[in-house]
This record gives structure tokens, C-alpha cells and sequence, in this order.
């Protein structure tokens, strides 16, 4: 592929019983077609929340980049909003690597996987599922709910169960879901609240601004029922099964997503490489430390997916 390419393109593709929406990032110039990272985001968040910053990096380096967001959320499909499903997401990853493959822009057989909190924990599976993938990038990661889900104080975790139980509840008479926030402050509700962490919403908060948004843009909360689901899930346990590289990005102060479980999980990856930060879960997106983190994937891209 030859000649200047549009910065960013909108697009859909289908997932499931709907679709999804889709920022295809394009390099200028290049002389053979390029691989293609498939990203998404975190835990109730949106593809608009510096997932662009990251991709533009990659992007000025010679890679294709997909950003998508799940069914339910930002502009994809979906009803009710804010649906959190563990196994639609999946799906939704499935879904994006396979179109992926298909676009004429890029190197369909060099496809490679960025998950960043919740996602990369999808970015695990999918690369165990997926024998095709050539590389996997795993920042900040959700590896092992019951892990995470020990970090909340009991109190916090019988509230969470309630509210499930009720949005359940709820659904079955078709009434409106039982709403819970997905980051909340010191004392509120919430998948990601810890007492000794009041930086939780203030991290979304950053991200927001950082994002050229406001609070209004986005819509922290989701129907509760996946609070049921979260300490089910344990994508870390797949590392284990993921034959290509994989980069696990650590945040040794991440009280969301636990490094501990992180470093035990990545240790079993039988080609994992493993880089540490000195910061928390929502550091990681903006400053230094983006830089570092960048620098690093894209170090870890040129080795395993070179343009």
C-alpha cells in the first residue's frame, strides 16, 4: 500500500446480534500492507476514553489499529445501554478479530491484540482461542475477579450482590435495570471502589479531561448484574494456553486489578514478557507514565510485528 491514508475512519462491524462501532486508524505511508492491533477498553468504558492516544502512537509507527467498543456501550449497538457481559464482549472480541482479517488495508494474517483493564483479560482469552494471533499486549489487566474482588471491603461486596440481585429482578418483570456506578467515590457504590483508594473516580475523572470530555460525555454506572459475573471470571488462568507473545504491562500500585494476581498469572505464559510500573490503574494513561508504557509496547511491537 502506497500513498496518504485517512487519519481515522468510522466504521461498523457485525457482533453478535448487532454491531459494532469502530475507529480504523491507517498509517500514511507504507510500503507493504501493515499488521493490525485490535483494541479496546476497560471495565464499563468507551473506545473515547484515550484509547486514541495509544493508537495514534501505534499509528505514526506503521501499524493498523481497529478501537472498538462493545455491544451496549459508546456507539456501538445494544439494549439496554451499558450492558456489561462478560461472554458478549468476548463474542464482540472474536467478532472484531475476524473482521479485522477482512479489510484490504491491512496484513490480515498479522494480527495482533491490546486490552487495557477489563479488555486485557479479553486479550488473554482471545489470544489462547485464537491460534492465528501473532502477538498480544495485556496493560494493566484484568486477571482474576475473585482477586479483585477482594480488594472491596465485605460491606461493599454484600452491596454489590443486593443490587445485583434486584437488577435481576427487574429484567425478569421487564422493568428498567438496577443501575450501579462503575467507578465511584470513597463511601458510594460501585465495581470499582475501594476505601483506601479515593483516586478510583478521580482516575475517570482524568481520563475524561485528558480526553478533550466532560462528566457528561460519559455515563458511569451499568445494570448491576455483573456483579454476579466478575468473580467468575479469571482470564488470567488462560495465559498459560496463549502461544504467542504476549506483554503483560503491570501497575505494581493497581488496586483495581490486583498485580499480584497479575504476576502470577503472567508468569505462566510460555512466551510472556512482563514490564512494571510504579503506578496505579488510571496512571498509565496519561504522562510519564504513557510514555513509558508506549515506548515499551512499541518496543515489544517491533520485535514480534514489525511493519
Amino acid at each position: 500500500m502506497t500513498g496518504s491514508a485517512p487519519e481515522r475512519r468510522d466504521l461498523h462491524f457485525p457482533a453478535g446480534d448487532g454491531r459494532c462501532h469502530a475507529w480504523l486508524y491507517l498509517p500514511a505511508t507504507a510500503a507493504a500492507l501493515p499488521p493490525v492491533l485490535v483494541m479496546a477498553h476497560g471495565l464499563g468504558a468507551v473506545k473515547a476514553l484515550r484509547l486514541d492516544a495509544f493508537a495514534r502512537r501505534f499509528q505514526a509507527e506503521g501499524y493498523a489499529c481497529l478501537v472498538f467498543d462493545y455491544r451496549h456501550f459508546g456507539e456501538s449497538d445494544g439494549q439496554p445501554r451499558e450492558l456489561l457481559s462478560v461472554r458478549r464482549q468476548r463474542q464482540d472480541w472474536h467478532a472484531a478479530v475476524a473482521f479485522a482479517r477482512t479489510l484490504p488495508e491491512v496484513d490480515g494474517d498479522r494480527v495482533v491484540l491490546w486490552g487495557t483493564s477489563f479488555a486485557g483479560g479479553h486479550a488473554i482469552t482471545t489470544a489462547a482461542e485464537d491460534p492465528r494471533i501473532i502477538a498480544a499486549i495485556a496493560q494493566c489487566p484484568f486477571t482474576d475477579g475473585l482477586a479483585s474482588t477482594q480488594a472491596l471491603s465485605p460491606r461493599t461486596t454484600a452491596r454489590l450482590t443486593i443490587a445485583a440481585g434486584k437488577d435481576l429482578a427487574a429484567t425478569a418483570v421487564g422493568r428498567p435495570p438496577v443501575r450501579i456506578k462503575v467507578a465511584a467515590r470513597p463511601g458510594e457504590l460501585g465495581l470499582m471502589s475501594t476505601d483506601d483508594a479515593p483516586d478510583v473516580f478521580d482516575g475517570i475523572i482524568g481520563l475524561l479531561h485528558a480526553s478533550g470530555l466532560t462528566e457528561a460525555d460519559y455515563r458511569n454506572d451499568v445494570p448491576a448484574r455483573v456483579a454476579l459475573q466478575i468473580p467468575l471470571y479469571a482470564p488470567g488462568r488462560k495465559a498459560a494456553r496463549v502461544r504467542c507473545p504476549i506483554l503483560f504491562c503491570v501497575c505494581d500500585d493497581d488496586t483495581v486489578a490486583p498485580a499480584e494476581a497479575t504476576l502470577r498469572h503472567a508468569g505462566k505464559a510460555p512466551h510472556g514478557q512482563i514490564r512494571r510500573y510504579p503506578a496505579g490503574h488510571f496512571d498509565i494513561y496519561t504522562g510519564e507514565p504513557f510514555e513509558r508504557v508506549v515506548t515499551d509496547q512499541l518496543d515489544f511491537l517491533r520485535t514480534h510485528a514489525h511493519p
